[in-house]
């Protein structure tokens, strides 16, 4: 059974940073692409940054600077490192693992919940 745990969410003042962790199970991690996606209140849900198994990133346009992932493969865990956070950046923010083709199963965490305010 797969399962995506994530933590580290929580309340911060705008222009302070957070860690977000997500602890995966049930998978062969090193082959699967890892993300973050996030969704605010009343908005569609979508991406913030992808780390491929080969070491390609991607991020979205408006955390380009700021945020950083980056994964542990021994550990099975990825992280989300949110520098300068606004408070458009509040939102519930998911975990998630898309394996390789052809199959490209793809799994999703529960969400964890960052609030960005003063």
């Amino acid at each position: 059974q797969v399962q995506l745990v994530e933590s580290g969410g929580g309340l911060v003042q705008p222009g302070n940073s957070l860690r977000l962790s997500c602890a995966a199970s049930g998978i062969i991690f090193s082959r699967y692409a890892m993300a973050w996606y996030r969704q605010a209140p009343g908005k569609q849900r979508e991406l913030v940054a992808r780390r491929y198994p080969g070491g390609t990133t991607t991020y979205a346009d408006s955390v380009k600077g700021r945020f950083t992932i980056s994964r542990e493969d021994a550990k099975n865990m990825v992280y989300l490192q949110m520098n300068s956070l606004k408070p458009e950046d509040t939102a519930v923010y998911y975990c998630h693992a898309r394996g390789p083709p052809p199959m490209s199963s793809e799994h999703w965490g529960q969400g964890t919940q960052v609030t960005v305010s003063s």
